[in-house]
């Protein structure tokens, strides 16, 4: 029994006890399966700081039919591989950020954006918790993702997190990827606009199928192509 201010409540049979011993232990198989309770080990980067001049306006902050920014879809697609999701910008920061309708776990400024794409990494990298095993890394302009693509890769990364692991781009490979921390030191060495792509292919990763790595959005021209197409994924 437990004494209360003015009474006595009577816990007959420890039924309720046991209920939320139950209900705990079935939270806590929740958590694992759907490895949130790791994924500070498995942590994802949405590279978006750049100035997407052949774009000749922030392409972070376009609109995609169902009313989304592409930077906010990118954040859903990394939200795929882990619920510790990043963002790199740089090039329109702070109005990217206003403007995004999902938001990261946590924002990264890359104050030297102008630099290059690798000075991206690097600043996502030296961000990262120290219990990380390696990082996700993903653009923020490739919104025709497969999302069975993507668990693929994210249970490869987790079933052997010391293994490279990236889309196949045919011959090479490229992000989306899985990169070990083992790796990191030569991604820290890129210098102006080299991607994880080269170290990527120099380590041998394996590649895995994701459609839709092929689309990017680097023009006005990519982007009508590719809103088309997503308005028909809609339809």
């Amino acid at each position: 029994m437990v004494h209360g201010g003015s009474g006595v409540v009577r816990l007959h049979d420890g039924g309720i006890l046991a209920k939320i011993a139950a209900f705990s232990s079935f939270r806590g198989r929740i958590i694992n399966a759907n490895h949130s309770s790791k994924d500070p080990q498995f942590p994802a980067l949405v590279l978006a700081a750049g100035q997407a001049r052949r774009m000749g306006r922030y392409k972070q902050v376009l609109k995609l039919p169902d009313g989304a920014s592409l930077l906010g879809h990118a954040i859903g697609q990394a939200r795929q591989l882990s619920t510790q999701t990043w963002v790199v910008a740089g090039a329109g920061y702070p109005l990217v950020r206003f403007r995004c309708d999902r938001q990261p776990a946590r924002w990264v400024v890359n104050e030297r954006w102008r630099e290059g794409l690798s000075t991206s990494l690097i600043a996502g990298l030296q961000a990262l918790s120290p219990v990380a095993l390696g990082v996700f890394v993903v653009l923020a302009d490739q919104p025709l993702l497969d999302r069975e693509g993507l668990r693929r890769l994210s249970e490869n990364a987790r079933r052997q997190p010391d293994v490279p692991w990236a889309a196949s781009y045919g011959k090479r490979v490229g992000v989306p990827a899985w990169i070990p921390k083992a790796l990191w030191e030569d991604l820290l060495s890129l210098e102006g606009d080299a991607g994880a792509g080269a170290v990527l292919n120099r380590a041998g990763a394996c590649p895995v199928d994701i459609a839709g790595v092929q689309q990017d959005v680097d023009t006005p021209q990519d982007w009508q192509l590719v809103r088309g197409q997503l308005a028909e994924q809609a339809g």
